[in-house]
């Protein structure tokens, strides 16, 4: 058990497959449509994913981390997720606190929303430019 601000008790845990019905209902909470579209592909993308990590208060998920890493240079986080409900109490920076231990000689990579800039700002990271492109495209 680890707490964060205001003495609110967490657990983090290893993603485990039957996770994926609280995570799938955290992201259509958050309207990120396209994981909760796509719900296979997104259960199949947390099945193989080594950096995958659920948020527990109460034995509720309350948030979690998915992403990838090499182990050596790159950590590039997927999604990172909390409640609305536990925000601002700093789960989000804990959670990638804990993943960077993990691996701590890796840089941190990840694509933000709009919404979710000025908390990456705050916390000290930094905007870098990249490209994207799907396969059909």
């Amino acid at each position: 058990m680890i707490y964060i601000e205001h003495g609110q008790p967490i657990e983090i845990r290893k993603y485990r497959e039957q996770d994926f019905i609280s995570i799938n209902k955290l992201n259509a909470e958050e309207q990120w449509t396209n994981l909760v579209t796509e719900k296979d592909k997104t259960k199949q993308a947390w099945n193989n994913s080594n950096i995958a990590f659920v948020v527990l208060s109460k034995e509720e998920i309350i948030g979690y981390i998915r992403g990838f890493t090499d182990k050596h240079v790159t950590l590039y986080i997927c999604e990172l997720l909390v409640d609305k409900r536990y925000r601002g109490l700093g789960i989000g920076q804990y959670l990638l606190k804990f993943v960077h231990g993990l691996y701590p000689s890796t840089r941190i990579e990840m694509l933000a929303s709009s919404e979710s800039q000025s908390f990456y700002n705050q916390i000290g990271y930094r905007p870098f430019y990249g490209f994207r492109k799907t396969f059909g495209e």
